[in-house]
């Protein structure tokens, strides 16, 4: 890999963060407005078709992407998506996205914590360190000792596993299924899964809420474009740690555009967890292990 090629994937990696802060911003003033589920399941439709056109494009088309050799995992991880970005929306409309992004900063951690038991893989003291420093930078961010944890605080958290369990399936599926094919059954499970539950739930849209709609499903697909073309010019462990911008991204835009407030404790719990998740990434890149970035 050369370092030219290594930039253009570091930049195709910060531009990838840039549209999704601006896909979290949209879906938290829509999922506001409207009903969360069939905002998503909107989303997922252009997702699902952006996912479709690739597979068309590639050398084996629809029936090469078709065959997994783990058919059940890879439905599960379609579904395991879907759910998280649900998740997550809700706690953008009742948490913001600071605190949201926040808590969700753990989930490396969590692939850490989880990658033994998952994927039957070693976690040495050092990495199981950074996890307990991680969570108590969690417990920072949630500060239960001023007696306003609440129900919401922790969804994200719960967003956050949901992610590692789906980066974990994905590296287990990668043994047998190529990336084109893992793709394909993330966008397409999910996109049918959603939409059966927003039709059940089906709400109209706010005829003025549509324009942003649309600006929401053509930022959907920017943002995996410039995380395929990251990962396509650059190896994940070098762009991966850029990933973090999108809570300082996400920071600014809540503060200027959102009025929300930034409070000590979150700045220093965020600080704590993101210091502790780089260190994961930079063990797992010792141990040729991948931790996948988090795209919604």
């Amino acid at each position: 890999m050369t370092q030219q090629n290594t930039r253009l994937g570091i930049l195709f990696m910060i531009a990838a963060t840039l549209v999704f802060t601006a896909q979290d911003a949209l879906s938290r003033m829509l999922g506001a407005h409207n009903n969360v589920f069939v905002v998503v399941m909107i989303r997922y439709w252009f997702f699902a078709a952006f996912v479709i056109a690739l597979a068309l494009r590639s050398s084996g088309g629809l029936r090469g992407v078709l065959r997994s050799r783990y058919p059940v995992l890879q439905s599960l991880r379609g579904l395991l998506l879907v759910a998280e970005i649900c998740v997550m929306v809700i706690a953008f409309v009742k948490l913001g996205l600071i605190a949201t992004h926040a808590v969700f900063a753990c989930y490396p951690l969590l692939v850490s914590a989880l990658s033994g038991p998952v994927l039957g893989e070693t976690v040495g003291w050092r990495r199981w360190t950074a996890v307990a420093i991680g969570f108590v930078g969690v417990i920072i961010i949630l500060n239960p000792g001023a007696g306003v944890l609440s129900f919401w605080s922790l969804v994200p958290l719960a967003a956050a596993a949901m992610f590692a369990i789906y980066g974990l399936l994905t590296r287990y599926v990668a043994r047998g299924d190529g990336p084109a094919v893992s793709f394909f059954w993330a966008g397409t499970v999910g996109a049918v899964a959603i939409t059966i539950v927003g039709l059940i739930s089906w709400q109209p849209l706010r005829p003025e809420d549509w324009p942003l709609m649309a600006t929401l499903c053509c930022t959907g697909v920017l943002g995996h474009w410039c995380l395929i073309r990251s990962f396509d010019a650059a190896e994940a462990s070098a762009v991966q740690p850029f990933s973090f911008l999108q809570i300082l991204w996400a920071t600014g835009v809540g503060v200027f555009f959102f009025h929300e407030e930034l409070h000590l404790n979150i700045l220093v719990g965020a600080g704590v967890v993101i210091a502790a998740g780089l260190f994961t990434l930079w063990r797992a890149k010792v141990k040729g292990e991948v931790t996948p970035a988090a795209p919604r």
